[in-house]
């Protein structure tokens, strides 16, 4: 699941059988990474995400990009995941 606003980004790859979120990442808390360009704020949370689902042996997701359009930032979000390793 991914969410945006007009100047972050998050998000989480969640267990729907369970109903519990596996591995989450945000833009919101990390303070370093809040300075860049959107699009670039993308792809860092992307590879955060993935090095966390990778740690955690999760390969393959479904990616669910809500009421969003595919293009933008959401879409550099997509690409970056598939590049690290995530299967969808």
């Amino acid at each position: 699941t991914v969410f945006r606003s007009s100047k972050n980004i998050s998000a989480q790859i969640i267990d729907d059988k369970n109903n519990k979120t596996l591995v989450s990442a945000s833009s919101i808390k990390d303070k370093n990474i809040s300075k860049l360009k959107k699009t670039d704020l993308s792809t860092k949370v992307a590879e955060i995400l993935v090095k966390k689902a990778l740690d955690k042996k999760i390969t393959k997701v479904y990616f669910d990009r809500g009421s969003y359009k595919y293009h933008g930032r959401i879409k550099s979000f997509a690409e970056t995941l598939r590049k690290n390793g995530l299967i969808f």
